[in-house]
């Protein structure tokens, strides 16, 4: 399978994920307090942020850029080698921060940050998409 279709089959994922979240009301009086909802909602948002981090990753390995440290690194990467633009990869990067609490301090999930995700950062994904699709794309030709 080619990086590109490796890319693309990524963002796809990624993009079910994310239809998923902005399907759920952030005000949603039951989403704090129904479980099988909150934990789709968890799930859905790891799920998504790994699937950025493993384009970034593609991409890094793609492009021969040196390693991540960290997952935070992978967008700071792509950033300065002007694959996303640098503001927005410190702005995305957090996302890697929000995925190591959901998968390791997971019974510390702030309930107020997951509200403000849901409400104020799902386009960030769709940002991310846009210019990871583009660099796929260019790959494909």
């Amino acid at each position: 399978m080619s990086a590109a279709d490796k890319l693309f089959r990524k963002l796809n994922f990624m993009q079910r994920c994310v239809d998923y979240l902005k399907s759920i009301d952030p005000e949603s009086s039951d989403l704090e307090s129904n479980y099988e909802k909150r934990s789709a909602v968890e799930r859905n948002f790891q799920l998504a942020i790994e699937c950025a981090i493993d384009i970034g990753e593609i991409i890094i390995s793609k492009e021969g850029l040196e390693r991540p440290e960290d997952y935070r690194s992978v967008f700071r990467i792509l950033g300065r080698h002007e694959i996303i633009p640098e503001e927005f990869a410190e702005k995305f990067a957090f996302s890697a921060g929000f995925r190591n609490i959901l998968v390791h301090v997971y019974e510390e999930v702030d309930f107020d940050i997951l509200r403000k995700l849901l409400a104020e950062n799902l386009k960030d994904f769709d940002t991310f998409a846009l210019y990871a699709a583009e660099y796929a794309e260019r790959l494909a030709e």
